[in-house]
């Protein structure tokens, strides 16, 4: 259930907000100023934010800024009566997502809160979700999966996997491979990261047109498009 803080002082407002959204399956939680708004902001975890602009204690816009010094991602959206352009400027400046003008009908706030939490959940997938060419490897679930097939692999040929995919177009040397998904120093007598890689590659080529993982000789690993 997504999580509403609410923050709005005029309580037939509040009242009017928090009854809509909850027949929505919204959960709502409601601070009267800025100072309280503040205080929830210590102890909970809100999936969006609802500002009045008009607050008694301190305007929504500058608790929007001070909101942004934290918080970069959470939606947030602006209420105010002043149907103003530079107050909407002034709003969007300090990190809002969206404004809406007092009065207003519940299915145009509720829509917008709608949009704002696709956006936020688009946002999220693609903040976990890494993609090189046909190739995709989502850091949440653990899987792989190339033109839509999707791949199964060890824990340590994800790892290397990943480690790749965090560096597309860089050479990265046997030295560097070990260090960072064996955590040990790479002995130039064995060639376990040369199987490894190799053990890798099958299963994300085999079968598909082009190859990712390419030598550079006595360099390393490259992952890139084949040419």
């Amino acid at each position: 259930m997504n999580q509403i803080c609410l923050v709005e002082d005029e309580q037939k407002v509040a009242a009017f907000i928090c009854k809509g959204l909850e027949e929505h399956d919204y959960q709502i939680t409601t601070a009267k100023d800025g100072t309280m708004a503040k205080a929830l902001l210590q102890s909970s975890k809100f999936n969006l934010f609802i500002l009045d602009v008009m607050l008694p204690d301190i305007n929504g816009i500058e608790l929007c800024r001070q909101i942004r010094q934290t918080d970069t991602k959470t939606p947030i959206l602006m209420l105010t009566a002043l149907d103003q352009i530079q107050n909407k400027v002034a709003g969007l400046k300090a990190g809002a997502d969206d404004y809406l003008v007092k009065p207003f009908h519940f299915s145009e706030l509720l829509a917008r809160i709608e949009a704002l939490l696709r956006r936020q959940q688009t946002d999220i997938k693609t903040e976990h979700t890494l993609t090189f060419d046909d190739l995709t490897l989502d850091t949440w679930t653990n899987v792989v999966e190339r033109e839509g097939k999707q791949i199964t692999l060890t824990a340590k040929e994800y790892t290397l996997l990943e480690l790749f995919m965090r560096n597309p177009n860089k050479i990265l040397s046997r030295e560097y491979i070990g260090e960072q998904v064996w955590k040990i120093d790479f002995d130039t007598g064995t060639n376990f990261i040369d199987v490894y890689v190799n053990y890798l590659r099958k299963k994300i080529e085999k079968g598909f047109k082009s190859k990712l993982i390419h030598t550079v000789i006595g360099m390393g690993y490259i992952l890139r498009g084949d040419k």
